[in-house]
């Protein structure tokens, strides 16, 4: 169960929220919760990197000299990895990196993850019609008001967002906003503060919760 205290958009303590998640054995919580951080970076990955092999640089088909006679060592090709502006040797080549992990587990890892950044959450009430239009200002006044340091790093749940919240956002660094239904893993374990509205809390007990 993750206890949180509830802010009003003032910054003041007006009550006390709890969020109850079913969460990984201890002994087993760090392995589950690191398999999934490692499947999503490498499900990020493009892996398009690629070099070209001695047959694929372009030239190198005639022999640059006789075998024997000249006094120089044998070569067969000047596209040779020995070469300058020959091919590479093990050179990486298009992959995929993704890796697969069951739809459970992936959810039993987010639950663990957002229990462990129990201390750090932060349930605010909704603010959406405190912005009539853009203003990243007052997002950031608020932010700190609500705890949260300008120089760390600061997750925003909400359970929708709203246009002037995101552009209001969007220029504050260190700041992520996520809907409530599309957390992920990094952005949790990351995240110095977590800060989420009342309706948001509710959204994560009904999506994640079991």
């Amino acid at each position: 169960m993750v206890d949180c205290i509830v802010k009003n958009w003032q910054g003041e303590e007006v009550g006390n929220a709890s969020l109850t998640l079913k969460v990984a054995k201890e002994e087993n919580a760090a392995h589950i919760v690191h398999r999934a951080l490692v499947r999503q970076q490498n499900n990020a990955r493009q892996g398009n990197a690629s070099a070209k092999t001695r047959a694929e640089v372009r030239g190198g088909g005639r022999k640059p000299w006789k075998q024997k006679g000249t006094g120089r060592a044998r070569a067969g090709s000047i596209r040779s990895p020995l070469w300058r502006g020959g091919g590479v040797i093990f050179g990486p080549k298009p992959r995929d990196y993704s890796q697969k992990m069951n739809r459970k587990e992936r959810r039993l890892a987010l639950r663990t993850a957002i229990a462990s950044k129990a201390e750090s959450f932060v349930v605010v009430e909704a603010f959406g019609d405190q912005f009539s239009q853009p203003k990243t200002k007052e997002l950031a006044t608020a932010l700190t008001r609500w705890g949260a340091k300008p120089e760390k790093r600061v997750l925003l749940i909400l359970d929708e967002i709203p246009e002037n919240v995101f552009l209001s956002g969007r220029n504050i660094p260190y700041l992520k906003i996520l809907r409530a239904d599309n957390l992920n893993i990094y952005d949790i374990l990351v995240a110095d503060t977590i800060v989420a509205t009342a309706t948001a809390l509710e959204k994560i007990q009904e999506v994640y919760g079991e």
